[in-house]
């Protein structure tokens, strides 16, 4: 019967629109350009413990549509999902927040995003699929070389 506590626990408890804003600076002379927009995406992701065993994890994602110097839109959106995680082992918690969660919460986001654009006005943006893994990698190697060269005495030499 004890055996049974210590199963690994991973359930989503709820998956919600933290925030979502969105700027049409230029509108509505920007919707006259016949010239096709440059999009910008950028990505972040966070986690944190709020309570025991259960945890929040959070994407963020900026879309900035520019036509020549001109800002079309910009529309920023954060999902957030709630995840009780418990008897997982330390090792494997940091990538199921960094990776796992942020995989369930992605197309939500996605699609909240692409509605809220095209309400705009704007031909929908179908945002990639992104690899958390290589994201979450690439994250651990930035944070790791900002460590490094933290430590480094500066100067005297």
């Amino acid at each position: 019967m004890a055996d049974e506590n210590l199963q690994p626990v991973f359930q989503i408890q709820r998956i919600y629109l933290k925030d979502m804003s969105l700027e049409q600076p230029n509108s509505p002379a920007i919707f006259l350009e016949q010239e096709a927009p440059t999009i910008e995406v950028s990505l972040d992701v966070g986690a944190e413990a709020i309570a025991d065993g259960i945890y929040e994890s959070t994407v963020t994602i900026t879309v900035t549509a520019k036509v020549k110097d001109k800002v079309a839109f910009l529309v920023e959106g954060k999902q957030g999902g709630i995840f009780e995680a418990r008897n997982i082992p330390a090792d494997q918690m940091d990538p199921l927040l960094g990776i796992g969660c942020p995989n369930i919460i992605y197309p939500y986001l996605r699609s909240n995003i692409a509605d809220l654009i095209t309400r705009a006005g704007f031909p929908p943006v179908h945002l990639a699929e992104i690899n958390f893994e290589v994201f979450y990698q690439q994250r651990r190697q930035a944070l790791a070389e900002q460590a490094a060269t933290a430590g480094q005495p500066i100067g005297n030499q």
